[in-house]
């Protein structure tokens, strides 16, 4: 009986040992590099289990051996932890380091630029021809994307802040546009509280018509505080805007790249050579520095400007300075 209880004593414990030898080696090759002779991105399926993902790194080539991977996972209790997405396996990648990544969802993240000036139909048509997004908006319009994006019931020109964005595979549409909504309420907010006494809005929304309106005048950054300060002071003495972007803006797809007279002379809420005030909504996505600019113009008696040629803009403070250089630029052929 003695010798029994002894010898089940030894096979325990040599158990043990070979048990915990084969820990050691199972931990040991998790922190060595895998066999990753370039940067890879793996895809783990939704609902897919670690078992069946590990046979995919190692059809791959990620993993010599998938039951390895499978086992330091078990060992470490996370099996069940993982999360869905695509992964990118470097070079420097270990298994410890790819479980790592799994357990914390440290996907591949995809980046989407919204750039000022932008009006919400080229966006939205972005969006769709972005093929890692999911297309959620399909037939929107910027007359009916703020209800789809449960936003309310108002036009959506303008109302999303130009920036990059960064998603995952299959992130829907709607999801990037409402950060940008956000981001653009939380920018208007912020900046209106800062403005400058006496501007002629009575609301944030104004600030940001005219916002846009400056933001399609110009690229210049030297030239926004001017710019606004022409279309401040001209709301300020109830004149016309006469800005044609806003023209442009309401013609639509009937614009083929050609302003005529007769654009100019048709009666509708977006003729600013017409309408006094402001026209009724944004009419692209303004940039951060046209939104300071709006609620801070420049100091200046300008009332008239005109494209030097060049890029540029030469600023009036009277219509016969103003004729002058209009004469000067645009009608004497030299530019």
């Amino acid at each position: 009986m003695g010798f029994l209880y002894r010898s089940s004593i030894v096979a325990a414990l040599v158990l043990l040992l070979i048990g915990g030898a084969f820990i050691v080696y199972v931990y040991q090759w998790a922190s060595a590099p895998l066999p990753v002779a370039e940067s890879a991105v793996i895809e783990l399926a939704p609902g897919e289990s670690f078992g069946a993902f590990a046979e995919t790194l190692q059809s791959a080539g990620v993993i010599q051996r998938s039951w390895l991977f499978t086992t330091y996972a078990r060992l470490k209790g996370q099996t069940n932890r993982i999360q869905a997405g695509e992964y990118r396996v470097s070079t420097a990648a270990t298994a410890e380091s790819l479980l790592a990544d799994l357990v914390a969802g440290a996907v591949v993240t995809y980046e989407m630029r919204i750039t000022e000036g932008s009006t919400i139909t080229q966006v939205l048509h972005q969006l769709g021809e972005t093929d890692r997004l999911l297309n959620d908006l399909e037939s929107a319009t910027a007359a009916t994307l703020m209800p789809r994006l449960q936003l309310g019931s108002g036009h959506a020109e303008g109302q999303f802040f130009p920036a990059t964005y960064d998603f995952r595979r299959g992130t829907p549409a709607s999801v990037v546009l409402l950060r940008a909504n956000e981001r653009m309420r939380e920018v208007l907010a912020h900046e209106w509280s800062m403005r400058a006494p006496g501007l002629p809005y009575a609301t944030p929304d104004d600030a940001l018509i005219m916002a846009s309106i400056i933001e399609k005048e110009t690229g210049r950054e030297s030239e926004r505080g001017k710019i606004s300060r022409v279309f401040v002071s001209r709301l300020q003495r109830q004149m016309r805007l006469q800005t044609d972007p806003a023209v442009i803006y309401g013609l639509g797809s009937a614009f083929d790249g050609n302003l005529t007279r007769a654009h100019l002379d048709a009666d509708n809420p977006y003729n600013t050579y017409r309408q006094i005030g402001l026209p009724p909504t944004p009419i692209a996505l303004p940039g951060l520095a046209s939104i300071k600019a709006a609620l801070h113009p420049d100091d200046g008696d300008y009332l008239y400007f005109v494209a030097k040629g060049d890029g540029s803009s030469e600023f009036s403070a009277t219509l016969d300075e103003h004729t002058a250089a209009v004469r000067r630029y645009q009608l004497s052929g030299d530019n």
